[in-house]
């Protein structure tokens, strides 16, 4: 098993961690989409590695190699352990948050929480709490609730197993190590029920992030969006919002990419760029 597996009380979150610690740079939190762990950050925490960046991805509760938590699996619930998690990983020094799509509420929540320890937000292709007041949002939403709740039934007859080995097990293109642990939980029952469990809550989510308070607009916020500009503008402009209202914001479109899989290695360099211009704009906010 890659990385660690770290005790929050009673229970063991799986962690994974790459790249060298620098006094005078962040640690890169990489907190992954519904359904997604650890493994989906592989291609990213490479290129951090590359760039001098010390990076931390992990497993949520029942997902990956982690052990599961009590219900519900809202935001406070995820929330609580990741806190947990970073007082003891990485209880010192500055974090720089990570979202792929869901966990766009999550990284929200906690740099609301924790503003002496968080530096900035770079939202992949993410959600925001606000975006739930849309009404198509919250269609979707619901609509991806019960897909979840299928996929999670499907996993748990033995099914998805042979689609484990197609495109479908691993969307976002990684390789080694990363790739077979993809593979493998697309059709593990435990992980997909653990990952419905997330999905169902996710209204919940969204009120709980929304309750922790807005961003402080001088924190450095960038947005990378998978596609062009000109794809779903409606939903885009919601996306693109927390940039926006920052005085040190940026907003990315990658053409080519996928909401999948801009986390793999041909976009991964995208993201990177949005975490070093994130890590300069704090100097200059501090300054």
């Amino acid at each position: 098993m890659r990385g660690e597996m770290i005790d929050i009380g009673g229970r063991a979150l799986r962690i994974v961690r790459a790249g060298p610690a620098a006094a005078d740079r962040p640690l890169v939190v990489l907190e992954a989409g519904a359904f997604g762990f650890s493994a989906d950050w592989a291609a990213v925490q490479s290129e951090l590695a590359g760039r001098g960046f010390a990076s931390l991805a992990y497993d949520r509760a029942g997902l990956g190699r982690s052990d599961p938590g009590p219900p519900p699996r809202d935001g406070a619930a995820i929330g609580a352990d990741l806190e947990a998690l970073l007082d003891t990983a990485a209880p010192q020094g500055p974090l720089l948050l990570v979202g792929h799509s869901m966990a766009g509420l999550h990284i929200h929540r906690l740099a609301a929480r924790w503003p002496e320890r968080v530096m900035g937000l770079v939202l992949v292709d993410a959600t925001t709490p606000a975006a739930m007041n849309s009404g198509l949002v919250s269609l979707f939403v619901g609509q991806f609730g019960a897909l979840s709740k299928l996929a999670a039934w499907t996993a748990g007859t033995g099914l998805l197993k042979p689609l484990a080995g197609t495109g479908f097990g691993d969307m976002i293109g990684l390789s080694g190590d990363a790739e077979s642990e993809k593979r493998w939980a697309f059709a593990d029952a435990v992980h997909a029920a653990a990952a419905a469990a997330e999905v169902e809550a996710w209204p919940a989510a969204a009120r709980q992030a929304l309750a922790a308070g807005d961003l402080d607009p001088k924190l450095p916020v960038a947005v990378i969006l998978a596609g062009p500009a000109s794809a779903n503008g409606a939903y885009k402009a919601l996306q693109c919002a927390p940039a926006e209202a920052s005085f040190h914001g940026l907003v990315d479109h990658v053409d080519g990419a996928t909401h999948a899989s801009i986390l793999g290695q041909e976009h991964a360099p995208a993201i990177v760029r949005g975490i070093e211009h994130v890590w300069r704009a704090s100097a200059v906010a501090e300054g």
